[in-house]
């Protein structure tokens, strides 16, 4: 049996991320994520890495351009405001094709908004997250172990899609403390002849630029960036199925509003009613495949969110708007209770669908 240590979500990040092979961190502290800042500021110099604490959220994330360019596993994370000052960095790497890993641990908004936890940055993060035709792989945690395992499969699939990797948690992920397992980690390695490391006179010069005045060759880049795209969502989807082999009703949550929505699925199974759920753990490639299927034999969908409804979009196109799709919310740093979740599974089970 691994041993378990007690960790905060956010710690349980940045542990990962070094046992990854990030040796470099480029963040600016912000609520609810400032404990990543502050433990890779601690153990960064003892490795033989680097921790720099920017300027501005701006100059952290072009710093992990800088990085990512010559190869290395690099990072940055922040919570919500912070993330929308990197979007434009955000879409120059994927204008350039640059592996990147980035952490946003979302508070309330929009503006400056609270500190309590949210989930309103989905749009955000599964739409692109800044200008152009682009994706980033986007990766919704659980649990402390999800929040440790996701940040090393996120570093892994960055640099096989040379892309970025998001984990989208939610403050609660962050702050919460459970026992978590890192003794067994593994990660990938791939080969990066494109990145910018010197030539040694031993091969041609690499160059990284997003900048593509000729608009064929421009097109051409979005065609052949899609391409690998349509290879994420073909082999990299990811997602939980609880209780549904007879349900009659779909949850679909992720983050802490799944895991208030097992209670209430166990309250609402106690008193007969059919309910389970499918937990996406990517939310982008989002689990269309899976939802589709559900459709087949629920009769409704109820999407527990933590914003005012922006995955229920994603969960109407995946099932074609064939069956009605309820939602359940809390916002302003409010989470839902098992309580509202299960009083929305009972409406479900009586027929109502507002």
């Amino acid at each position: 049996m691994s041993e378990k240590v007690l960790m905060k979500g956010n710690e349980a990040i940045a542990e990962a991320a070094i046992l990854a092979g990030c040796r470099h961190y480029f963040g600016y502290p912000i609520t609810p994520q400032t404990e990543i800042a502050a433990y890779m500021a601690k153990k960064m110099p003892k490795i033989g890495g680097c921790f720099l604490q920017a300027e501005s959220e701006i100059a952290a994330i072009n710093m992990v351009y800088g990085v990512a360019g010559a190869g290395k596993r690099v990072m940055t994370s922040s919570s919500s405001p912070g993330i929308s000052l990197k979007s434009e960095g955000l879409s120059y790497l994927a204008g350039s094709d640059l592996p990147a890993f980035v952490v946003n641990v979302q508070r309330g908004g929009p503006g400056l908004g609270g500190i309590q936890p949210s989930q309103s940055d989905y749009f955000q993060a599964t739409k692109g997250g800044g200008h152009g035709d682009y994706k980033m792989i986007v990766l919704a945690p659980a649990s402390v172990q999800e929040m440790a395992s996701l940040t090393v499969k996120g570093f892994d699939l960055a640099d096989k899609y040379r892309m970025t990797a998001m984990i989208l948690a939610d403050g609660t992920m962050g702050q919460m403390m459970e026992p978590v397992s890192l003794s067994e980690v593994e990660t990938e390695t791939y080969d990066k002849p494109w990145a910018v490391t010197g030539t040694k006179m031993q091969r041609p010069h690499n160059i990284v630029n997003s900048l593509s005045l000729v608009p064929e060759e421009l097109e051409q880049l979005n065609f052949a960036r899609y391409e690998r795209y349509k290879q994420v969502e073909a082999n990299e989807v990811m997602y939980e199925e609880y209780l549904m082999d007879d349900a009659e009703i779909c949850v679909v949550a992720f983050g802490i509003s799944a895991r208030v929505s097992k209670n209430a699925i166990n309250e609402a199974r106690k008193a007969g009613i059919k309910v389970g759920m499918i937990r996406p753990i990517t939310l982008w490639p989002f689990p269309k495949d899976a939802l589709f299927a559900a459709a087949q034999k629920v009769h409704t969908f109820i999407s527990v969110e933590m914003n005012m409804g922006q995955m229920i979009e994603d969960i109407e196109l995946a099932i074609r708007c064939t069956k009605p799709v309820v939602l359940c919310n809390r916002v302003g740093g409010m989470i839902p209770s098992p309580q509202e979740v299960l009083a929305a599974i009972q409406n479900a089970d009586k027929g109502g669908n507002a």
